[in-house]
């Protein structure tokens, strides 16, 4: 059965090609030279490392949901790549990664209202909000945002291991312990961090596809602390590696383990909390039906 379905998507891509390889070839020259610049620039670093895998991810939600469309034909795709085309001009014209990366979303978006129609864009619509978070937002509202949130972090941490009898103290987003000075940095506990966790969890609700919607609701709303919370617990792991094992091991290898734990934790944290909220759920269906 799953050969057959393999065959029958090999066919249709098959059929399909005459009339989209001049759209896949049109795409790669236009913004063949944005993915390298990124690939080889912005995409490297901690603060923008998420955006190949939201990238990744979105191509894939539209994949998935491709097969649900129907060819259709909607004007307003006209004026829309017109906008995204010109959006594109300006931010690679200017340096502008934000208006390069925004204009890819548009662009895309018009080609489906284009060659489906609206009801093909309302399908997929997630995809294209899931892609919002890898565009780049203004150096100055991340600095203005990030402040509050690293000291947050910084603060947390710092009662957290006191506590648990750790020699540590704090100034401002400064942690001392013992000999070593650590600097809560901006990948460590910025705006980026927490909107790519914002759109982990995010993603994880559009797979699962929950029926109740204050599930759904509730979820999304206690991603924001459960963020909040794995930026903590990155922060807590980067301070006792360097508190015992030296300044070297913190910034090295581990520095990257760290930032693999953070994701794990958040992870990991959104589906307690979900199997947290379906318990409850199913606790009250019960207490529901006994009222009645």
């Amino acid at each position: 059965m799953a050969a057959l379905a393999l065959a029958g998507l090999g066919r249709t891509a098959r059929a399909s090609l005459p009339e989209w390889w001049p759209v896949h070839a049109g795409l790669l020259v236009l913004f063949g030279p944005t993915l390298r610049d990124l690939a080889s620039g912005a995409w490297i670093g901690e603060e923008q490392g998420h955006g190949p895998i939201i990238f990744a991810l979105s191509l894939w939600l539209i994949a998935r949901g491709w097969p649900a469309t129907r060819p259709g034909y909607s004007w307003s795709g006209w004026p829309l790549l017109a906008a995204g085309l010109a959006l594109y001009l300006l931010g690679r014209s200017q340096h502008i990664l934000m208006f390069e990366v925004a204009s890819i979303i548009a662009v895309l978006a018009a080609i489906v209202l284009v060659k489906r129609g609206a009801p093909a864009l309302r399908a997929l619509w997630f995809a294209f909000f899931f892609m919002l978070f890898m565009v780049p937002l203004p150096s100055e509202l991340v600095a203005a945002l990030t402040l509050p949130m690293k000291m947050a972090v910084s603060y947390v941490t710092e009662h957290l291991l006191f506590w648990a009898g750790y020699p540590i103290g704090r100034s401002g987003v400064m942690l001392q312990i013992g000999q070593y000075q650590l600097l809560v940095a901006d990948a460590c506990a910025g705006l980026q961090t927490l909107l790519t966790l914002e759109a982990l969890g995010l993603f994880y609700l559009n797979v699962v596809r929950h029926g109740a919607a204050l599930r759904n609701i509730g979820l999304a709303l206690l991603i924001i602390p459960i963020s909040f919370s794995a930026n903590v617990v990155r922060v807590v792991a980067l301070t006792l590696i360097t508190y015992y094992w030296g300044d070297a091991a913190g910034q090295g290898f581990l520095h990257g383990f760290a930032g693999l734990l953070l994701f794990l934790t958040a992870l990991a944290l959104i589906l307690a909390v979900d199997s947290a909220l379906q318990w409850t759920a199913r606790r009250r269906r019960p207490a529901a039906r006994g009222a009645r």
